[in-house]
């Protein structure tokens, strides 16, 4: 058997070796354009910034070694430009020679990745405007920053990469300005939360412009559709990949509506004996089933194993994803899995939405607040997403979400966990186990919550609701909901008499326990309807500033 693989950054070279570990007999070529085979892409910020010492750390492999490891033939700087599909022929051209020759395959793998979107931007092909996608791009801005020492940067993009290359930059000594076209960062989080990535950026010295669209680059500066001029020496593109199909497209695979090669669960083209993995290829939701996109390292390994034990006769299949994304920035930690508020509402559930604020661990050993925005589905008690901000134990726990949702866990399961405990690493009753006791709760109307968001509106249209401050007066003087009554818990149940049971009511604190309590007290003294503000406090004045 004969296995051409067109690509061999992580999706080909996954293909290569598992089908090599299955099958010692097989003949398997690949053929790369690139100069550079398994290298890390998302490492690449990190070496700009100069936590990684040496570019080559990042290019753990090359051609020779695979040979020798996995016996694999990789030919780099090698183009696949025609492909019969009859004949399973490819034509290949060497593009250092312009030497060209064909070669034939039982089995064709397309692991071709994505490029770069390169937006439709005047002087977007300036010498100072660069891409971050491969080694050569990498070694250009490292170059252009040692031989230009450019003072100020401009950073058209606010997803992982502009963000970690704002980090970066900002660490190398660069004035950063970030340019964002919607209204918030990170397009896969919901704005309530990206404005605590927002703030802590703009804290940090990097300047945030959004709704805002880059017009023209300049030797100098760089020209907004709303006038703004940014002072700028070098220009980083961080505005998204697309998939690189269009070979595939010319020969009758079927491209999927996110624009990536549609493949089935055992990575399969429309075509007999071509696969499609990596960031070239379409997965699925594993909540909703529907096909997404969502390109990273980590999934590109996953299906180019799938795909190698597939072609060697395994019984290996894909079982979908749920686009998870961690990014560091700064100080912080972004966390994120699932679906978020306004997905899940597209997607037709009926949501309960819960933030909660608690410590990552005992705060007598300096425990920092982590904010979890949880989304449940009300009807059957299944966690749909989570998204998670602040300085430690993010990584954890968004892995013990993902878990969770993987396995289609109600939120009342994750109450029942057993987790690690001990003060150093967590809280005796762990965030994780507080976000599926609170939904649990609000979903069954034992406790139900509102958000910042709702009890505006609510406030709003001048709807008669009693608000209660349950802290002490020196906090509430601080900052309150406006209209709220200040009745510290110590004494709700001596002062209930002063309220009107039959009003809708609403309990917040600063993170949402003591309101929670003040919540059950008043429900057993026969308020009918009260809730407890999501968040407390720190989220409801989050909101205001986010607006």
């Amino acid at each position: 058997m004969k296995v051409i693989i067109i690509g061999s950054v992580a999706a080909g070279t996954s293909v290569a070796a598992k089908a090599r570990r299955n099958d010692e007999k097989a003949e398997i070529t690949l053929y790369n354009a690139d100069s550079d085979i398994s290298y890390s892409i998302c490492g690449i910020p990190y070496f700009l910034g100069g936590e990684v010492e040496a570019l080559e750390t990042l290019t753990p492999r090359s051609a020779a070694w695979f040979k020798k490891r996995y016996n694999v033939d990789i030919f780099t700087r090698h183009e696949v430009s025609q492909i019969d599909t009859k004949q399973k022929r490819v034509i290949v051209k060497n593009l250092d020679t312009n030497e060209v020759k064909e070669d034939m395959y039982d089995i064709l793998v397309f692991a071709t990745g994505a490029t770069p979107i390169k937006p439709n931007i005047s002087g977007v092909d300036e010498e100072h405007v660069f891409q971050v996608r491969t080694i050569q791009n990498t070694a250009a801005i490292d170059q252009f920053i040692k031989e230009n020492q450019p003072k100020k940067a401009t950073i058209i993009g606010a997803g992982s990469i502009g963000l970690e290359m704002a980090e970066q930059l900002t660490h190398r000594g660069l004035d950063v300005t970030i340019v964002q076209r919607s209204n918030h960062v990170m397009p896969h989080f919901d704005k309530d939360m990206a404005f605590r990535v927002e703030e802590h950026l703009v804290k940090k010295g990097v300047t945030l412009l959004l709704n805002e669209e880059v017009t023209i680059i300049s030797k100098e500066e760089v020209q907004t559709k709303s006038g703004k001029v940014i002072a700028s020496d070098m220009v980083i593109l961080s505005t998204g990949v697309r998939p690189n199909a269009p070979l595939a497209k010319e020969i009758g695979i079927t491209i999927g509506e996110t624009g990536a090669i549609a493949v089935n669960h055992k990575m399969q083209t429309n075509l007999t004996d071509i696969y499609a993995v990596g960031d070239v290829a379409e997965s699925y939701s594993a909540i909703t089933g529907k096909p997404i996109y969502r390109p990273l390292g980590s999934t590109a390994n996953k299906m180019g194993r799938i795909a190698g034990d597939v072609i060697t006769g395994g019984s290996l299949e894909h079982r979908g994803i749920l686009g998870t994304g961690i990014v560091r920035v700064f100080d912080l930690a972004v966390g994120q899995t699932g679906l978020n508020e306004k997905e899940a509402i597209e997607e037709g559930y009926n949501i309960e939405v819960l933030h909660n604020v608690k410590p990552s661990r005992a705060e007598y050993l300096g425990g920092k607040d982590i904010v979890i925005k949880a989304i449940a589905d009300k009807e059957s008690g299944r966690l749909l997403g989570v998204q998670i901000v602040g300085e430690e134990g993010i990584d954890k726990r968004i892995d013990v979400f993902v878990t969770a949702i993987t396995f289609k866990a109600k939120v009342e399961d994750l109450f029942h966990l057993d987790l690690a405990y001990a003060p150093p690493f967590s809280t005796t009753k762990d965030p994780v186990m507080y976000t599926g006791m609170a939904l649990q709760n609000a979903i069954e109307k034992k406790n139900k919550l509102i958000t910042p968001q709702e009890l505006e509106e609510r406030l709003v249209k001048g709807e008669a609701i009693q608000v209660i401050d349950t802290r002490s007066p020196k906090q509430y003087n601080f900052s309150k909901v406006e209209g709220a009554i200040n009745i510290p818990l110590g004494d709700i149940r001596t002062k209930a008499k002063e309220l009107n049971p039959k009003l809708p009511t609403v309990t917040y604190c600063n993170g949402g326990v003591t309101g929670n309590a003040a919540q059950n007290i008043l429900r057993n003294l026969s308020f009918s309807d009260i809730y407890n503000l999501s968040g407390g406090n720190k989220n409801y004045q989050n909101h205001l500033k986010s607006k």
